[in-house]
């Protein structure tokens, strides 16, 4: 209960802001039509909700559960186990994020279908898939994450010298969405729970930086597939 009340406030505290700046400029200096604003406000209204039930759905069984298999995969001590899973999850809940549908869909329709929504889909959840298999092996390994984050980007911007540059945009627009509200959840639950079992002092630090790796993949995916389109 104590939890429903809590992000219940969070909602109403990141909805309120919005509707009350908008409803100043509507009364102020906009004057749209009411019927406009009636719907944005019943649409704020049932985007709040949606909000609120997904906010709590993570809570209650998204976070745990990314935990609990972090927790499970990293006590069998088998490492290709552990980099074969973090590669999947990574690979299905990109395909199940739904800002990368709707990126590829807008890809799909400025390009006049000449990238199919498909193969975006399924490169940037590759390339993400990759590089969530390879903070686990970070993780393990206790890698520095600078030394990943500045190889990576380092590639990215060699590769982006090769690729067609309406490609560039497109790519760095995949690492933004592909680490949102489904994907970034899990893939944090996940490390944490690794490094929770992994236990020692260097895992404090591990627990954090998977997202930020997570975000390399899809720039790397978009940036090779442009490459290859060329």
């Amino acid at each position: 209960m104590h939890k429903t009340k809590e992000t219940m406030r969070e909602v109403i505290f990141a909805m309120l802001p919005v509707v009350a700046v908008v409803t100043i400029l509507q009364i102020s200096m906009l004057h749209l039509p009411w019927e406009v604003m009636w719907r944005f406000l019943s649409g704020a209204v049932m985007v709040g909700g949606g909000l609120f039930l997904f906010l709590l759905g993570v809570q209650i069984g998204i976070l745990p559960m990314g935990e609990m298999i972090g927790a499970a995969l990293a006590r069998q001590g088998k490492l290709w186990l552990l980099v074969f899973f973090g590669f999947i999850l990574g690979f299905v809940v990109t395909v199940a994020e739904p800002n990368v549908r709707v990126l590829a869909l807008q890809v799909n329709l400025v390009s006049g279908g000449a990238i199919s929504r498909s193969v975006l889909v399924y490169a940037i959840a590759l390339g993400l898939g990759i590089f969530v298999a390879l903070a686990m092996l970070r993780t393990i390994f206790n890698v520095p994450l600078v030394y990943l984050l500045v190889s990576g980007y380092g590639l990215i911007f060699a590769i982006a010298a090769f690729a067609p540059p309406h490609f560039i945009p497109v790519s760095f627009d995949a690492g933004g969405v592909t680490t949102g509200p489904m994907a970034v959840p899990f893939i944090l639950a996940l490390g944490v729970g690794v490094a929770a079992v992994l236990g020692g002092k260097r895992t404090t630090a591990d627990r954090f930086g998977l997202v930020a790796l997570a975000y390399i993949g899809p720039v790397l995916a978009v940036l090779l597939l442009g490459v290859i389109y060329r």
